[in-house]
């Protein structure tokens, strides 16, 4: 048995249980119905994720699919992804249903915009991806492949190469929430990141050459951003942690040290 801050209550196992099972089962049903709305559109769907590489294809080339059921079953999986990106924030409000009640009051004033921010973050990772790296990834693609060589890519094999790198910039946009955490916590102070700066920006080039075509342009293009939001989660780490070292100055009780107020 646990007891929450905010409460005298105490909620018994079996309650967190049944609630967690509850907000699950919402999660799962919220997956299933945008499913369920966007398998209509499936054929639709891979066309839009495909065409930064349809774009770079020679003229009379085409995409292909080698498996004998690619053509139903990688629409259908493209769907079922896009269905759980976009119930992400449907997700994420039952995760924080089941673990507001046990928050302190200053912290759920902090992670609310934590969890907000995140979703954006995420999608905008996925919007970077597909918007900027793809065209010049694909093009680059397209630049290289040798003479007599078809470029044909098979769309189960193109499916999960995209989806990984929707999945990496997704992840690598929320530096500023991961560095903030790591300064709210505790765990590292403002101090400390800001004189690791340069292997911060080694590491985020290094990150960029792994994800992205071998050339200069492409690996800067994530390499600069995952710096800029590094600076951004520094700078409100910094923020918050100093106005809650102002607040707990403001209610730091006086010294018992002082001289005692003059009688009348």
């Amino acid at each position: 048995m646990s007891r929450l801050p905010d409460s005298d209550q105490e909620m018994p196992l079996v309650s967190h249980l049944t609630e967690l099972r509850t907000r699950l089962l919402r999660s799962v049903v919220a997956v299933l119905l945008l499913f369920a709305g966007l398998f209509y559109f499936s054929q639709d769907i891979y066309a839009l994720v495909a065409a930064p590489l349809r774009a770079y294809l020679p003229e009379g080339a085409t995409m292909i699919a080698t498996g004998v059921a690619s053509p139903f079953l990688t629409p259908f999986k493209l769907t079922l992804m896009v269905a759980l990106f976009l119930s992400m924030p449907i997700i994420l409000h039952q995760i924080w249903g089941f673990i507001a009640p046990g928050l302190y009051k200053h912290e759920k004033r902090i992670a609310v915009p934590l969890l907000i921010s995140s979703i954006l973050l995420f999608y905008g990772g996925m919007a970077f991806a597909y918007f900027v790296v793809f065209p010049i990834m694909f093009g680059f693609f397209a630049s290289v492949t040798p003479e007599g060589v078809a470029m044909m890519t098979d769309i189960g094999q193109y499916l999960d190469f995209v989806l990984t790198l929707f999945f990496a910039f997704g992840v690598a946009f929320e530096i500023p929430v991961a560095t903030f955490l790591l300064i709210w916590i505790g765990i590292v102070d403002v101090a400390t990141l800001r004189r690791s700066r340069p292997y911060v920006i080694v590491g985020c080039f290094v990150v960029g050459m792994v994800l992205t075509p071998p050339d200069v342009f492409s690996q800067t293009l994530l390499a600069v951003p995952m710096w800029l939001l590094f600076e951004a989660g520094v700078f409100c780490g910094g923020l918050v942690k100093r106005r809650d070292e102002h607040e707990a100055e403001a209610t730091e009780p006086e010294s018992d040290d002082q001289p005692p107020a003059p009688q009348p």
